[in-house]
């Protein structure tokens, strides 16, 4: 079934370059928007982990997630087996990449990295990693000049082509010249969509909300219970904070 996926691996090629740093560079950049928070939405996360399996897993591995983990969202085994493994992996095994480490080096000279904990690694100044990742996977337009024929606002001179080019179509980048600190930049100011995509705007944005809510999950899958285990931790410590109080006062009631 590895075969199956060369298509695949085209359109995925190296996410490692594009992920590997968040600089702006001298392009005068936008801030990252705020990605959407659906962390703990099962619908969302379901539908960023099929768009990862069929997109990210040509050429990236979560080596520290297994598939059969995907229960914790909501997917039954059967469902796991039939709708999210597209090699010939079990569902007991970790999310290793449909190519090999030899493979990716020979192809794209580095090995395409990790994604397990990208959106955890991904955090500036300018936002979370996920706001990073929404920005970037958002961010893509045609460029002439690119080797892949692909660029980005996020980052610049982008070695990774557009993964889902088909669904947002084509687009170009609006920049303008600007004096800032007696330096021209060329400071962003637009996209301008050249041809559709299988998607409208909205859905386009909303699949790629849903991918980085799950790469949100994956990054740390016990999250939701640590928090909600966080509040009635709280919630305990204060009460026992008023016996506590109370049971000082009766011990020491008698003392002058």
């Amino acid at each position: 079934m590895k075969t199956s996926f060369i298509k695949k691996v085209v359109l995925g090629l190296t996410f490692a370059s594009g992920l590997s740093m968040s600089a702006f560079g001298n392009t005068g950049g936008p801030a990252w928007d705020k990605a959407p928070n659906h962390i703990t939405d099962p619908t969302s996360l379901q539908n960023g982990a099929k768009t990862f399996t069929t997109y990210c897993l040509s050429c990236h591995g979560a080596a520290y997630m297994r598939y059969n983990r995907l229960q914790d969202i909501g997917f039954t085994l059967d469902q796991i087996k039939t709708e999210l493994i597209k090699t010939d992996a079990k569902v007991g095994d970790t999310m290793l990449s449909a190519i090999s480490a030899s493979e990716g080096k020979a192809w794209f000279g580095n090995n395409p990295p990790d994604l397990s904990v990208i959106a955890r690694s991904r955090a500036g100044a300018n936002g979370t990693g996920a706001d990073y990742l929404y920005t970037y996977m958002r961010g893509f337009y045609r460029d002439s000049t690119s080797p892949t024929g692909w660029n980005n606002i996020v980052f610049p001179n982008v070695g990774m082509p557009h993964v889902f080019w088909e669904l947002q179509g084509d687009r170009k980048a609006i920049f303008e010249e600007e004096v800032v600190g007696g330096q021209k930049i060329h400071v962003f100011k637009g996209f301008e969509q050249i041809k559709p995509g299988t998607m409208t705007t909205e859905q386009y944005d909303q699949t790629v909300g849903d991918l980085v809510n799950y790469l949100q999950w994956m990054g740390e899958p016990v999250q939701n219970t640590r928090r909600s285990m966080g509040i009635w931790v709280l919630i305990f410590l204060a009460g026992f904070i008023v016996v506590a109080w109370r049971l000082n006062k009766a011990y020491w009631k008698d003392i002058r």
